[in-house]
């Protein structure tokens, strides 16, 4: 585990919580990916000059977050990184990818169908006209984290999978002169069902965060009806609020 550590003793800040924090970081940027095994608890202390019980107190906040597991006969393990993602019109892809996330893609399916009910009221088309949907799989450090379902209208250049398993969604838009302008986007939960929870490594029932985006160009033009679902263990929606005066 070659990740350096600055332990402040002159510090309001617990020194078992400095290190559960910077521990995190070191996870949330892929310095310890998914399955590295950390140095054991006495090691770590007097690497560290800390107690034991604080740099177990520090690894149980993660074990309780669902960033680290404890195995017997094993260790200490990265599971994962939680995903922070600001609420804004950006590519998931581009996102991870600028936090040191290692996204990749997996197509499930890209397809001309019959556009149903709300795919048509969102796109602007007749229902049962011809839309491409596309369906993914995110996954960060080989670990799914999300399904996306895209719908596009006809008139939008075609994509193929190998373009789509390389980038993201909103940089091939872009590259084929399509100027996204704008969204409107809704985010809800939901239990994952069986379909659902065997693609995302998750069990039936599990709790699944769920987004509805439907995107515009510089024309005022629909370009993109998604439906999106996120794992909620891995995955968090960030907001910044301001106060009207």
């Amino acid at each position: 585990m070659d990740v350096q550590f600055s332990i402040d003793r002159t510090s309001p800040v617990p020194l078992y919580f400095q290190l559960s924090q910077q521990l995190e970081a070191a996870i949330e940027r892929g310095q310890l990916l998914p399955g590295t095994l950390l140095v054991n608890e006495i090691d770590l202390a007097g690497r560290l000059g800390l107690s034991r019980p604080t740099v177990r107190q520090a690894i149980q906040s993660l074990v309780d977050k669902g960033l680290l597991v404890r195995r017997r006969g094993v260790g200490t393990q990265v599971v994962h990184s939680h995903v922070r993602r600001p609420v804004e019109l950006s590519s998931l892809y581009d996102d991870l990818a600028a936090a040191g996330q290692r996204p990749s893609t997996r197509v499930i399916e890209l397809v001309n169908v019959a556009a149903p009910p709300e795919a048509a009221v969102a796109l602007g088309v007749a229902e049962g006209s011809e839309v491409c949907r596309i369906e993914r799989l995110r996954l960060t450090h080989g670990d799914p984290l999300a399904f996306l379902r895209n719908y596009l209208p006809p008139w939008l250049p075609p994509l193929s999978r190998a373009e789509l398993e390389a980038t993201g969604l909103y940089r091939l838009m872009r590259t084929g002169g399509t100027t996204l302008h704008s969204a409107r986007q809704s985010i809800g939960a939901r239990a994952a069902t069986q379909e659902e929870a065997t693609l995302l490594n998750e069990r039936p029932g599990a709790p699944l965060l769920s987004m509805r985006r439907t995107a515009f160009n510089d024309k005022g033009l629909p370009v993109e009806y998604a439906t999106h679902l996120y794992r909620a263990s891995r995955y968090t929606f960030e907001l910044q609020l301001l106060i009207r005066s």
